[in-house]
């Protein structure tokens, strides 16, 4: 397992999530709010605005204060760096 820092200090693990979005969207918005009503809304922007929506296998919606381009590119060098780990074993 590998965590991915997702912003001050937050991490979540890179293979739980399914999708990183920019939270501009009308549909991601709706998306938000229905996390926010269920309960399944995790806010790790700790009161910066929020530049990224992070998706989950259990459907738990994290916002984030990193720009997505950033976030994917941290998720793909823990990927990455995780089949480098496996191949030495």
């Amino acid at each position: 397992m590998r965590l991915v820092n997702i912003g001050y200090g937050n991490m979540i693990s890179s293979e739980k999530i399914v999708a990183v979005v920019s939270p501009d969207a009308a549909p991601v918005k709706r998306m938000v709010q229905n996390a926010r009503d269920s309960g399944m809304l995790i806010d790790a922007s700790c009161g910066r605005k929020t530049k990224s929506v992070i998706i989950t296998e259990s459907d738990h919606v994290v916002l984030s204060a990193v720009q997505p381009e950033t976030l994917a590119n941290r998720v793909n060098s823990a990927q990455n760096n995780e089949g480098e780990n496996t191949n030495e074993e």
